[in-house]
């Protein structure tokens, strides 16, 4: 395996413990990434059942996800029921000793099971929780279902997506919403235990799965608020600025090029062949680009056509204008940019052979993440957890297996 870090290298949240009982994906790849870190992340499931990403995805011969196998590296597995009297106990022992505890349920539901936060926080003032939900923990909508599609739509991501004369489409992955609150979850960790370390309490982190598409969104917000402008659906086009889109090519593919300034499209002028296009009467400035948006498109499109894509590469870079492949996945596993980064890691496991998956990110020089482990097999650990640990005996865990409490 090749990975940013090597065992036994120092990992910066080496001393961090980390409970997570959410499911699917935001809690989870939350915690996933302070686990790649070095944090000691317990993944909570339900006995029996676990989790709900385990059988998400392609399932292999062994009964694995993709998804889990790599979305919940690094962690290990106990199960155990909350909603049990005697589970919450339990969880309650382990939030003792605890830093950080990870949730995705709808807003209540810990609660109800006399989990929530002024419970844990009392036997742990120093805990850091986070809470991801559709909506977060307050407004009139905090109790509503969400999911990353949600997200996307509420969010107002999708309404972006696609061509004005057609339908929104999903914006390339119904989770991505999922995926950018489990950063801005682990962003919002470091920020807490930074807090800690000065006031010497927790505090929690709230996150609403359509908040963090909102975030993402550039000038839409201000825009409207400035002006009343509605930006609508533009294909692949970028509102402000043109050239900036997807362009076929002669040997069926697709380039993107992005002339975000005047100077760079004078540039791609030049590699065109056409400098008079770059004249200040023509389309040498934004504003006249922009009055005759279509035009300047049909035009660029018309070039690129005539060209294989790795003429165009070679034409773009040598006239320093912005540009890259539209790649689809067999083409990313082949391109060597990708295996100098090595953004992509092969991991031995028993149970799959040889999987490749995503590298861990960011990338740091001194105290790099690495991948440890693909996802653990349900209540892997429970004898760590509740033998070593909480000093169960053997008998006891026996019973609260036959009890379904683990």
């Amino acid at each position: 395996m090749s990975a940013n870090g090597t065992p036994g290298q120092l990992r910066p949240l080496d001393d961090i413990f980390v409970i997570d009982v959410s499911s699917f994906l935001a809690g989870p790849f939350c915690s996933t990434q302070l686990a790649e870190f070095g944090a000691e992340v317990v993944k909570i499931e339900l006995p029996k059942v676990g989790d709900a990403l385990r059988k998400f995805g392609t399932i292999t011969p062994r009964g694995d996800s993709l998804p889990w196998l790599s979305e919940c590296r690094n962690k290990k597995s106990i199960t155990l029921d909350l909603r049990t009297p005697e589970g919450a106990a339990l969880v309650k022992r382990l939030v003792e000793k605890a830093d950080v505890f990870v949730e995705n349920f709808q807003p209540g539901t810990l609660e109800k099971w006399g989990l929530g936060w002024d419970v844990l926080s009392a036997i742990n003032p120093r805990l850091v929780m986070v809470r991801i939900s559709g909506y977060g923990q307050t407004g009139p909508y905090r109790d509503r279902p969400g999911f990353g599609r949600i997200g996307n739509a509420f969010g107002g991501l999708s309404f972006l997506a696609g061509f004005p004369d057609r339908p929104p489409v999903t914006p390339g992955s119904a989770t991505i919403p999922d995926y950018l609150s489990g950063l801005y979850g682990a962003l919002g960790v470091m920020l807490a235990l930074k807090a800690r370390d000065k006031t010497g309490r927790g505090q929690v982190v709230d996150i609403g799965l359509y908040e963090t598409i909102f975030r993402i969104l550039d000038e839409l917000a201000p825009k409207f608020a400035f002006d009343g402008y509605v930006r609508q659906r533009m294909g692949p086009g970028t509102v402000n600025v043109v050239p900036h889109s997807h362009y076929p090519t002669k040997d069926k593919r697709w380039i993107a090029i992005a002339c975000t300034n005047d100077k760079i499209f004078a540039r791609l002028a030049e590699a065109m062949k056409a400098p008079e296009l770059a004249d200040s009467s023509r389309w040498g400035l934004l504003k006249n680009r922009e009055k005759e948006r279509a035009a300047v498109d049909d035009y660029v499109g018309n070039w690129t056509a005539q060209h294989d894509r790795a003429d165009l590469l070679k034409m773009c870079e040598a006239a320093q204008v912005p540009c890259g492949p539209v790649y689809s996945i067999d083409e990313i596993f082949a391109d060597p940019q990708y295996a100098a980064r090595e953004n992509i890691v092969t991991v031995d496991d028993a149970r799959v052979g040889k999987l490749s998956v995503p590298n861990v990110m960011p990338r740091l020089t001194e105290t790099p993440g690495r991948i440890d482990r693909l996802g653990p097999d349900m209540g892997e650990h429970n004898a760590e957890f509740f033998g070593k640990r909480l000093g169960l005996s053997q008998a006891e865990i026996e019973r609260l297996q036959v009890a379904g409490v683990i």
